[in-house]
């Protein structure tokens, strides 16, 4: 079974075979939440440290959704990326990702000179320094996971829309006879139960809510919640061509406030860190309007303030609070794992950035957990 959300209703669903795969969401459509409310951006890999899963599995799901994306006509862009430093501490940062993408990681990255950046720049200010990212890009995110969606589908999976979760239980010692799963019918209300040999616990948001229906109190964990505000831009000057983040600061929760493009050349910005409580707080807060213009301004001097109008809201689910983005104090990478002392379980805990374009390698490396889990079962029977 594979569990995309943090609740799910089947009510009374028969499978094609007894191996199918099933997919169970809470929402009425896949994707509603992180994986639509994002930047929509193909990143390099070029943020985390060197032996972290967020940079190996980056790096390998941005090649095969590069691929993915040509092979099934999926919107994309490979625009490339301006990393700006306005100051001392940001050009420090900026030389910390060129040394370890060129003696580390094999990530292509280039410096840009003053000369071209006051040729090509299109308005855009980087007082210190700027490194490009030409490997960067832009997709459509809502045409991939309809595609995705698809492909399941064409391939055995089954789909449970609108299924919120009520329970999980495992069966025998720890999940060696199978998993029961109580699931309510959104519409409805009605209740029944599916068994399964294996759960993947898949459910973004609401991930560690799967985790914790199957845990002791001892090892509960607590979400916390970055939301990310962003800003449209009606006006088209300046018309700027290509992705422009700010150099990474220290203490913040994500890349700061940068420029991104639709696949339409409309710009927009975004996001910024605010911690909130609630998870379905999704309206921009526009009180943080100021601070975003500030930010803005500091790379994009002459934007058009009148033109910037809040957008949407998106919420990043993070295991720390104030967690540090990259490396370093309090950073946290991606948990993927057989969930230690149970059987056939896997677990995906703390899937933000960048885990849109990690996606599809993270599937793989899912896969081969699950291929582990079979091998261990037929070697105990042996």
């Amino acid at each position: 079974m594979w569990y995309d959300c943090p609740f799910l209703s089947i009510s009374s669903m028969r499978l094609p075979t007894e191996e199918a795969t099933l997919l169970i969401e809470r929402h009425p459509a896949v994707g509603t939440e992180t994986s639509s409310r994002n930047s929509e951006v193909i990143h390099a890999g070029i943020y985390y440290g060197t032996d972290t899963m967020k940079t190996s599995l980056c790096v390998r799901g941005k090649n095969l959704l590069y691929e993915l994306c040509k092979r099934h006509d999926v919107g994309f862009k490979n625009t490339g990326k301006w990393i700006v430093a306005q100051n001392d501490e940001q050009m420090t940062a900026l030389h910390s990702i060129e040394k370890h993408c060129r003696e580390e990681i094999g990530v292509p990255v280039r410096w840009v000179s003053q000369e071209e950046i006051a040729r090509e720049g299109e308005g855009v200010r980087a007082e210190k320094g700027c490194l490009e990212s030409p490997t960067t890009g832009i997709v459509d995110s809502h045409g991939l996971m309809i595609t995705l969606q698809g492909l399941f589908e064409e391939n055995g999976g089954v789909v449970a829309l609108n299924s919120p979760v009520q329970r999980i239980t495992p069966l025998g010692d720890k999940g060696a006879s199978g998993w029961e799963v109580e699931v309510m019918d959104g519409t409805t209300g009605e209740t029944s139960t599916v068994t399964t040999e294996t759960i993947v616990n898949a459910a973004g948001l609401g991930a560690v809510e799967v985790h914790n229906m199957i845990v002791p109190d001892t090892d509960k964990k607590t979400l916390y919640y970055a939301k990310g505000n962003y800003f449209s831009y009606g006006s088209s000057h300046p018309k700027v061509s290509r992705l422009i983040y700010p150099a990474p600061e220290p203490g913040l929760g994500g890349l700061g406030t940068h420029l991104t493009l639709d696949l339409g050349g409309r710009l927009k910005f975004g996001p910024d860190v605010e911690w909130v409580d609630d998870p379905n707080d999704l309206s921009v807060n526009t009180s943080r309007f100021e601070q975003a213009v500030r930010e803005i301004k500091r790379f994009l001097p002459g934007v058009d303030v009148d033109s910037l109008k809040p957008d949407y809201a998106g919420i990043r689910p993070k295991l720390a609070h104030r967690q540090a983005v990259a490396t370093g104090k309090g950073f946290q990478d991606f948990v993927i794992r057989k969930e230690s002392g149970y059987e056939g379980w896997v677990n995906l805990l703390g899937i933000e950035s960048p885990g849109l374009t990690s996606s599809l390698a993270i599937g793989e490396q899912v896969e081969k957990l699950i291929e582990r889990l079979y091998q261990d079962k037929v070697l105990a029977l042996k």
